[in-house]
C-alpha cells in the first residue's frame, strides 16, 4: 500500500531515543495519513496567488496530493498557504486565521514577498510572514511556478513524516508581543478584516 521502507524516502520505521517501537509505527501511520490529506487554506494577496490557482487547476492538479478541498474556513483547514505578500494592515488578519486553525497544522510561506517582503522593502509591508506565524517551508520565486510549489508541498510531506509524537514543543503557538506595532487587540481585527472596513466602522462610531 505504498508503505514499504525504504531507507532513501526516511519512512524506515525505527526506534528514536527512549520511543518503543510500538509508538514508533503508530507515528508513522499517523505522520502518513496526515500527509497525503492536507486540506490547504489559501491566503492569496498577489500574484502568488495566480499561480496557486494554476497548480489546483487540471495540468498540475493538487488532487493527486489529496489536496483538492480548498477549506475557505480556518477550522476545517491544516495547511496555511500564503501566496503573496502581507501589508501591515493584513498582518493580524493572518495572525488570526492562523489561530483559529486547529492543530495540527502547517504553513508555507510562497514566494519571495511572503518569506522576505521582497521587492517591497517599505514600511507598508511585512518583511516576512515569519515574524507573525510560524512557517514549514518557504518556496522561493517571483512568483514562483506551481511546480515550485509542489516541491514546497512534498518538501512538507517529509517533514510531517519525520514527525514525532513523544516530542513535546511541536506544537508550541508563537505569541505575538503586545508591545509590538503587529499587536492589535481582537475586538478591533473584526472591523478592520470585513469587507469595506472603513465605511463600517465609520457606521459602527456614529460618524
Amino acid at each position: 500500500m505504498g508503505l514499504s521502507p525504504r531507507p532513501e524516502s526516511g519512512l524506515v520505521a525505527q526506534q528514536h531515543g527512549d520511543e518503543p517501537w510500538i509508538t514508533t509505527r503508530l507515528d508513522l501511520l499517523v505522520n502518513w495519513s496526515r500527509a497525503k490529506s492536507l486540506w490547504p487554506m489559501p491566503f492569496g494577496t498577489a500574484c502568488c496567488a495566480i499561480e496557486y490557482m494554476a497548480s489546483a487547476a487540471s495540468k498540475f492538479d493538487l488532487a493527486r496530493f489529496g489536496m483538492e478541498r480548498q477549506s475557505f474556513s480556518p477550522r476545517q483547514a491544516d495547511v496555511l498557504i500564503c501566496a503573496g505578500r502581507v501589508p501591515f494592515k493584513l498582518a493580524p488578519v493572518i495572525r488570526r486565521i492562523w489561530q483559529q486553525m486547529p492543530q495540527p497544522k502547517w504553513s508555507i510561506s510562497m514566494g519571495a514577498c511572503a518569506s522576505t517582503g521582497g521587492m517591497f522593502d517599505n514600511y507598508a509591508v511585512v518583511q516576512g510572514i515569519d515574524s507573525i506565524i510560524p512557517v514549514d517551508v518557504y518556496v522561493p520565486g517571483c512568483p514562483p511556478r506551481p511546480e515550485g510549489l509542489i516541491y514546497g508541498i512534498m518538501m512538507l510531506h517529509e517533514k510531517i513524516m519525520r514527525e514525532r509524537s513523544a516530542d513535546t514543543a511541536l506544537r508550541a503557538e508563537m505569541e505575538p508581543d503586545p508591545r509590538s506595532q503587529l499587536y492589535i487587540p481582537p475586538p478591533v481585527i473584526d472591523e478592520i478584516s470585513e469587507p469595506f472596513g472603513n465605511s463600517v466602522h465609520q457606521q459602527r462610531s456614529g460618524l
